[in-house]
């Protein structure tokens, strides 16, 4: 019986120097999330009819997002690797508009916090559309199993 999702998803924390309280409930919020309720369907069929669930590691490794899929008995089934050149800078404006967002939590009206916010929500959506689009023919996701996902490639890409 097929079942697309992911049931565990884990990040490479050797390539994660730092990152801020704020990036670290984000990062929680984004896991629990996914885990929750999320679409991810690899494309390439299994010899055995294999249909999911799915455990994914998330890493970067030479410039390059790697996607580790195994089963839920941990018995890999595929790595894939997406160029991220064409997410430099959706990754970078995500960064400033969410340092934006939490200074305006601190010190702004809601009106401002709204505003921002509503800044921050459109990158992460045209992130996710493009997320999709780079994986189209690789892996099904809904929409918002690839926010969560982008929200997790975000975390691999902060330095100190």
């Amino acid at each position: 019986m097929a079942d697309p999702r992911i049931i565990d998803i884990e990040l490479d924390e050797r390539t994660i120097l730092w990152r801020s309280a704020d990036i670290e409930q984000e990062r929680r919020i984004a896991i629990f999330d996914l885990i929750e309720g999320n679409h991810f369907a690899p494309q390439r069929a299994q010899p055995d009819g294999y249909d999911g669930p799915y455990k994914v590691r998330l890493s970067v490794e030479e410039g390059r997002l790697a996607l580790a899929i195994r089963r839920a008995d941990d018995t890999p089934l595929e790595t894939l690797v997406l160029g991220l050149a064409r997410f430099r800078r959706p990754i970078k404006d995500y960064f400033a508009i969410c340092d934006s967002y939490y200074q305006a939590i601190r010190q702004s009206t809601p009106q401002q916090i709204e505003t921002v916010d509503m800044a921050r929500r459109a990158i992460h959506n045209d992130a996710a559309d493009l997320l999709r689009e780079r994986l189209d023919g690789k892996v099904a996701i809904d929409f918002d199993t690839a926010r969560r996902l982008f929200t997790l490639i975000c975390v691999l890409h902060i330095k100190a």
